[in-house]
């Protein structure tokens, strides 16, 4: 008998911003007990690009300035954020300061409009997205699930769209299945990954199946009680989900179909001798 061989990641890798990444899942680095945990995750999940606040970690000074070492000797891609930033002037200076601090013309854009729910400012959002685009940044936004948002985002020179699950932080998964659903079929061939809300392996496994092409969390893995055997768990639920997507799911029905049909299938009359 033939060895059954390992799981792979499923299908084809990630190409964002014409970059082949190998892995599904981005990993954020806030929260988590120690650096060395985060570190020990980031291994575990197999995460080819992981997020840093700029703005949270050049707060700490000389701690800020060690952390971004440690980011560095990872040996992953740094996907600097502007978490924290609620005008479009500072999400720019911010994107700015990551630049020359990670040598990358990567950045999660994030302009936050509403403090209970983080939710972006989509305006402001439109408006940091063009200024960066046109100043040679790749700029990842993170967006609702807006169709109109996603229209005037693409126009400003994003080649990537980050809409949210949920709002941050929450661990609702996807509040929205109905507009994320759009989303996809909408745009077809633009790079989507859903950001914020996810809080089990299961939500990030759901996203894969609706065609999603990658899954950012942070705060289900940091938080947990084991972070780096829940990135594992997460890696794992991402490629199964992919793999799902890929594979053809089955469509759901109103009514049972039978697995054995009963057409042709020879009945016996136990009553008669």
């Amino acid at each position: 008998m033939n060895a059954i061989e390992p799981i792979q990641p499923a299908g084809k890798a990630l190409t964002l911003y014409g970059v082949e990444v190998a892995s599904r899942l981005l990993l954020g680095t806030a929260q988590y007990p120690s650096p060395q945990v985060m570190a020990s995750a980031v291994q575990a999940s197999r995460a080819g690009i992981v997020t840093v606040s700029i703005r949270r970690e050049a707060a700490r000074a000389s701690t800020g300035q060690r952390f971004f070492e440690l980011i560095k000797s990872l040996g992953v891609r740094v996907l600097p954020n502007t978490a924290g930033c609620r005008t479009p002037r500072e999400a720019i200076t911010t994107a700015q300061m990551a630049r020359e601090l990670f040598g990358t013309d990567w950045v999660k854009l994030e302009v936050i409009g509403n403090d209970d729910t983080l939710q972006p400012d989509l305006f402001g959002l439109v408006e940091a997205a063009a200024a960066l685009s046109k100043d040679g940044f790749k700029v990842f936004p993170y967006t609702t699930e807006d169709l109109v948002a996603a229209e005037r985002l693409l126009a400003a020179g994003c080649a990537v769209l980050m809409p949210w699950g949920a709002p941050i932080g929450t661990g609702r998964g996807l509040a929205n299945r109905y507009a994320l659903r759009s989303l996809r079929k909408y745009f077809a061939n633009v790079p989507l990954i859903i950001d914020a809300g996810i809080g089990a392996p299961s939500h990030a496994a759901e996203a894969m199946e609706l065609g999603f092409d990658a899954v950012l969390l942070n705060t289900a893995v940091a938080s947990a009680a084991d972070p780096a055997r829940m990135a594992r768990a997460f890696a794992a639920a991402i490629d199964a989900g992919r793999t799902a997507y890929e594979a053809g799911l089955m469509e759901m029905r109103d009514m049972a179909a039978p697995s054995t049909p009963v057409a042709g299938t020879p009945f016996f009359d136990l009553d008669k001798s």
